[in-house]
């Protein structure tokens, strides 16, 4: 470990340097990802600083066990078990720290929420979720934009698709995938029955050309009318598109805007995130027995949490957490839950390293 630590100082230094470099100044595309890499490396560094300033002094402190003056014996005996408890989380957190970053984590999200099992209530709750993360992206200042909205006729959502950019959404929204399970009384239960309904959530890192080189001939397109609401354009002008690939079966189709162009743009991009999607969970299945994290699988029909309105209570089944304070969480505040899922996620990599 403290050879990679020594590597990454060093390699800290060498970022250092470029940043001050004219020619690299100019290029603002290296200048970003260098800053970025320098942002990333310095938390390593200065963790690393801590830890060698700990050890320090505890090694000091043992040096003055063999003094002759009883009170500085004293003294050096009283603080070295704090010393070492110290140097215990630096050495944990640096592990972590260390841990393979995924390559994804800077990516914007496609999220994806689906009314499941349920009826009228299970789209009322897929409205609730798509709130829920609305709010907590504005806390984040993080932008949403809707790509596709299929509204239920009583209420809430059938499927909402949307973007959501900002800075590493997908390292903090990537373990919401699954299905999501609500318990409450409908407004329309007479009989103040509790009905249980679910939805899916699909988060998906946007994927560019890079990741993701799709053959045009791969595709079928299909133009067609939209339909549902929107005034005298509908069924006027074939602006919705279809998109199949082919060789996936991957079926995407938006007819949100009046313009076919922006329809199938919109379209072209969640399907490129699908694909993108599709390869990290087959190398995600590869690597699965390996991994003693509950929370990295990312399997859709998994139920990963319950909400239950009659007790305030929210529970992630993965990792055993329950809160009682749903109508805060429904609100958007929730960093709790997703900090206990990567401190999850990263005690199952720590593991399996271990192993």
């Amino acid at each position: 470990m403290f050879k990679r630590l020594e590597a990454v100082v060093d390699r800290f230094r060498e970022v250092e340097g470029l940043l001050s470099d004219p020619k690299v100044v100019s290029n603002q595309e290296k200048f970003r990802a260098l800053t970025r890499e320098h942002s990333e490396l310095s938390a390593v560094v200065e963790t690393y600083g801590k830890y060698k300033r700990v050890s320090d002094d505890l090694e000091g402190n043992r040096e003055l066990l063999r003094d002759a003056d009883p009170e500085v014996k004293e003294m050096a005996r009283a603080e070295i078990p704090e010393l070492e408890s110290r140097k215990d989380a630096l050495g944990q957190e640096l592990k972590v720290l260390l841990l393979p970053s995924d390559p994804n984590d800077d990516k914007n999200i496609i999220l994806e929420i689906r009314a499941g099992t349920g009826g009228e209530e299970a789209a009322l709750f897929a409205g609730d979720l798509f709130r829920m993360y609305c709010r907590f992206a504005d806390v984040k200042g993080w932008k949403v934009e809707v790509m596709s909205l299929s509204e239920a006729d009583a209420g809430g959502v059938k499927e909402v698709i949307a973007m959501i950019s900002g800075q590493r959404v997908y390292s903090r929204l990537k373990f919401e995938s699954g299905t999501h399970r609500v318990q409450r009384v409908p407004a329309t239960e007479a009989q103040g029955r509790i009905h249980t309904s679910a939805c899916t959530v699909a988060v998906l890192p946007e994927a560019d050309d890079v990741d993701v080189s799709i053959d045009p001939q791969d595709l079928r397109i299909d133009v067609y009318r939209a339909s549902g609401a929107g005034g005298q354009h509908v069924n006027k002008t074939e602006s919705a598109v279809r998109i199949t690939h082919i060789p996936t079966g991957v079926v995407v189709a938006c007819q949100d805007e009046k313009s076919q162009h922006k329809n199938k743009a919109k379209a072209m991009k969640v399907l490129q995130s699908r694909i993108l999607d599709a390869r990290i969970a087959a190398q995600n299945a590869l690597t699965a027995a390996d991994r003693k994290s509950q929370v990295g699988s990312g399997d859709r029909s998994e139920r990963i949490r319950t909400y239950n309105f009659p007790q305030g209570r929210c529970t992630d089944h993965r990792i055993g957490l329950t809160l009682y304070r749903l109508e805060a969480i429904m609100q958007g505040d929730l960093d709790e839950i997703l900090d206990a899922l990567v401190t999850d996620f990263q005690a199952g990599e720590l593991s399996s390293q271990d192993g």
